[in-house]
């Protein structure tokens, strides 16, 4: 019933506390912080030369069950999360039934209690159906657990039922989050528009796609004066926007992802599916603006947008395969490779996007912090070790990702969940 967390560098950005510091766990709990505590009859994990930080939280997954468990199963999905270092996610409702009723909530979470350790926050539906016209019953879904509503790859283009959206949702204190894509810009494209897509031939996104559809819920925002999420932001003209609006006061947080400040459009050079995705991988220029974003906190959050698919799927031709990626197992290293270590974004601001974040933004009020009295939720990792994931080591059904068979700097080492402590280290190797 006890756990010592030794020797750790504990980040704690809710306290502004980096130190080294011990952690005593009783009963599921936080129960003391300090230098070198002793405890009779503990369990003793030795962190020395790890991070050790609040409990990170993916705020944008997708567990695609029920209807879609040839691609994940809540089981599998959170079996990767439990992986990669996260201890809680939120799924979208892009299932099939969707994910507009307190049914089909309360059949996630059930499964989610049997499934795995890792919590799951359900995201009910904007719309019924993802239709985009009808409002879904956010009273009933929140009853039965949902955190906030979307309807995720399918925005929602009315802007009178944005608008209404956005009022009822937050009179519940629920907050919408948009996947702001203008369908009609987007057309038959496949991936950025710019020269890369010139060149290979392949139809392009205009980056006015995305901020075409941001602008319009900045304005729905200050009309309505309610809360509203950006998901996955991926271009310079998207982060500027979200910046005025913070700067206007304006009630909007943002969130990139883990392949968005990694990757730019070259990667699909080779007609690659594994870097096919929406909003597709963009200039370098945007690469860069999201982490900037990031580092001044315009971009609140990070999550994965972890998005499985059959191997069948993604061998088709690039214009035919799905969009998506995973993300789950490679998020941290990625962040920590490509923020952290190459001085773009300071530590502290990393694990707030990772935990206090997106707690604040789903108000999940016992989440993303350390503190005494709360649940015992942790993420530990090393900024010297090294992962390199091979399909074999993915936890997912789904194996489509770019970032396989490759060396990352950083590494997911451990977790507690409620107390419980969960050693790591898949595909990790040592400096």
């Amino acid at each position: 019933m006890k756990l010592l967390i030794k020797n750790g560098r504990v980040v704690n950005p809710a306290a502004q506390t980096d130190d080294i510091l011990d952690i005593l766990i009783e009963n599921g709990k936080f129960a003391r912080m300090g230098k070198k505590i002793a405890a009779a009859g503990a369990k003793t994990f030795n962190a020395a030369g790890m991070v050790v930080a609040p409990g990170f939280i993916d705020m944008h997954v997708h567990l695609r069950e029920p209807g879609f468990e040839r691609k994940e199963t809540i089981a599998t999905g959170l079996a990767a999360a439990l992986a990669g270092g996260f201890t809680a996610v939120a799924c979208m409702p892009n299932t099939d039934p969707v994910n507009d009723s307190g049914a089909v909530t309360r059949y996630i979470l059930d499964r989610a209690k049997t499934a795995g350790h890792v919590a799951v926050f359900p995201i009910g539906a904007v719309t019924k159906g993802l239709e985009g016209k009808e409002l879904a019953p956010y009273a009933e879904m929140k009853g039965a657990g949902v955190r906030a509503v979307s309807d995720d790859g399918m925005p929602v283009a009315n802007a009178g039922v944005m608008r209404r959206a956005m009022e009822y949702a937050g009179s519940l204190g629920l907050v919408v989050i948009d996947h702001a894509e203008d369908k009609n810009l987007t057309g038959s494209g496949v991936m950025h528009e710019g020269a890369m897509s010139a060149r290979l031939g392949l139809p392009g996104v205009p980056a006015e796609s995305e901020t075409v559809m941001i602008e319009r819920d900045i304005a729905l925002a200050r009309l309505t004066g309610m809360a509203v999420h950006i998901a996955h932001v991926s271009t310079r003209l998207g982060v500027e926007a979200v910046r005025r609006a913070k700067d206007q006061g304006l009630r909007v947080t943002a969130e990139a992802t883990p392949h968005h400040f990694s990757l730019n459009d070259e990667a699909v050079r080779e007609f690659s599916t594994s870097a096919k995705m929406a909003p597709p991988l963009r200039s370098e220029e945007d690469r860069k603006a999201v982490v900037k974003g990031l580092a001044d906190g315009t971009l609140d959050v990070i999550a994965t947008d972890h998005a499985p698919h059959t191997y069948e799927e993604k061998l088709l031709e690039f214009d035919r395969a799905p969009n998506g990626i995973i993300g789950l197992q490679t998020a941290v290293p990625l962040a920590i490779e490509n923020l952290v270590l190459k001085k773009k974004v300071s530590l502290a601001r990393m694990v707030d996007a990772f935990t206090g974040a997106p707690a604040c933004i789903l108000g999940l009020g016992n989440r993303g912090r350390i503190e005494v009295g709360l649940p015992a939720n942790l993420t530990l990792f090393s900024l010297e070790q090294t992962t390199f994931l091979t399909p074999d080591d993915i936890k997912s059904l789904g194996k489509n990702s770019p970032f396989l068979n490759r060396k990352i700097k950083g590494a997911v080492t451990a977790s507690v969940i409620a107390g419980k402590l969960n050693v790591l280290g898949i595909g990790t190797a040592a400096k």
